[in-house]
């Protein structure tokens, strides 16, 4: 059994300077891959897939989208394995690299006028590029911020990461509102939609500069110096073989998770304007003022998990998403403005208290030798089955009913799947607060 808290704890500064860079980095990479979807409700389908049905090429924007999650847990098993054979921080390194360069290439990317059919295949190509970053981003930001956690803190520093999901979101959305305010339709469809992607190069130096002066966990430096086992030599042989169920119901309890936020984040900014008569502006500033209650959700609920322990606070968040999903579309289409504000509000809170936990308990879920690879795998699996199919799935629905409610039951539906997921996750009982385990380790941490 692997006691995380038994080991000897970073200094207070490193801890601080462990979160400070995994919520920068993972912020960060996080506009990169959000600013793609927002591209792709606002932008992408008459880009790159002109003479179309609106609904098609809204379709096929959201498709190249779902490519990149495609991408992501490739990218998780392949950092994952190098990152606990090698070291968290140079994964981290290799992830931000080839999401800023992807990036970047996207906000040069000629249209379909221009180059003809060569401008999809390449999106393609580089929203893969994309994927392939952030499927090792997330795992190696919250090994790094949880490892070096002080006592009894790993659930609110490994918030960290997390909260720089919602703050990649808002960094986007308010990158791309004065470009919907100040430029005219022409001007934007022409290269003002192409700011965001090229103003990623500074983000990623800045990112970069902060990585570099990480230090790997003392946890996983002992993990590193022990022999050699099987487990060492292939981790995520290991996670398949003996761990594959603790992934599969690891990744069930995010389905609805990153499935309901990619709609809440990606598809909503489409629907209000096509369906509530909304302007961009508007939806993107309903999704902005709602950002920073998204953030709150995830640090109180991360901060509760250390006191009562992560699945019981999963397990509350979960329930509160079924019903957060029920309501959601129903106050959505009162189109009434302040009803919609509440509406992003609440889901969005609510999807924050259900993310909050989440990266502590993922990684203590799995042994420290194989964990870059357990937590990483977990995750991407939840993300493929989630956000990379909701806005479609919700296109899909609404095109073929033409009502809000089928994409209700939808939302309903995949909040079942992970309530029932965290129900039947069992964490170890050596991370359960007021548990044995937990009591001998924290003898151990006050004697050290």
């Amino acid at each position: 059994m692997t006691v995380l808290d038994a080991t000897p704890r970073a200094s207070a500064a490193v801890a601080r300077k462990a979160a400070l860079g995994s919520f920068v980095g993972t912020a960060i990479e996080w506009y990169d891959f959000f600013i793609y979807g927002t591209a792709a409700a606002l932008v992408l389908g008459p880009q790159f897939f002109p003479g179309s049905s609106d609904v098609a090429g809204t379709l096929a924007a959201f498709a190249t989208l779902a490519v990149g999650f495609v991408a992501r847990p490739i990218g998780g098993v392949v950092m994952g394995h190098f990152g606990d054979k090698i070291g968290r921080k140079s994964m981290l390194v290799v992830s931000l690299l080839l999401m800023g360069f992807a990036t970047v290439a996207i906000g040069l990317l000629p249209n379909y006028a221009a180059i003809g059919v060569a401008a999809p295949v390449l999106l393609v190509v580089l929203r893969f590029v994309q994927g392939l970053g952030v499927g090792g981003e997330w795992g190696g930001a919250v090994l790094v911020a949880t490892e070096n956690a002080p006592a009894g803190k790993r659930g609110l520093y490994g918030a960290a990461p997390q909260l720089g999901v919602p703050a990649g979101v808002l960094l986007a959305n308010l990158v791309y509102l004065p470009m919907t305010m100040f430029l005219s339709e022409e001007a934007f469809n022409s290269w003002g939609w192409r700011v965001p992607f090229l103003a990623s190069a500074v983000l990623v130096f800045v990112a970069m500069w902060i990585r570099l002066g990480l230090e790997e966990s003392t946890e996983f430096k002992a993990a590193k110096d022990a022999p050699a086992d099987a487990a060492r030599k292939m981790p995520i042989i290991e996670v398949l073989t003996r761990h594959w169920k603790t992934v599969l119901l690891a990744g069930g309890t995010f389905i609805a998770t990153n499935g309901i936020a990619y709609a809440y984040m990606v598809y909503v900014l489409k629907y209000g304007e096509a369906e509530l008569g909304y302007s961009k502006t508007a939806m993107l500033a309903l999704l902005i003022v709602s950002c920073p209650f998204w953030m709150a959700g995830m640090a109180y609920s991360a901060w509760r998990s250390d006191l009562v322990g992560r699945r019981n606070i999963y397990l509350k968040s979960s329930t509160a998403l079924v019903a957060a999903a029920a309501l959601f579309f129903p106050l959505m289409d009162t189109a009434v403005l302040p009803v919609m504000l509440l509406a992003m509000i609440m889901l969005g809170f609510t999807l924050g208290c259900c993310a909050g936990p989440q990266s502590a308990l993922f990684a203590e879920l799995f042994p420290t030798e194989i964990r870059y690879s357990g937590a990483s795998l977990g995750y991407q699996v939840g993300a493929i089955l989630g956000g990379g199919l909701a806005p479609m799935i919700a296109t899909s629905l609404f095109a073929a009913t033409g009502t809000s409610m089928a994409i209700t039951g939808y939302f309903v539906l995949i909040a079942l799947v992970s309530l029932t997921s965290v129900l039947l996750l069992r964490v170890p009982s050596s991370y359960v607060p007021g548990s044995p385990e937990q009591r001998i380790v924290r003898s151990v941490q006050e004697g050290a």
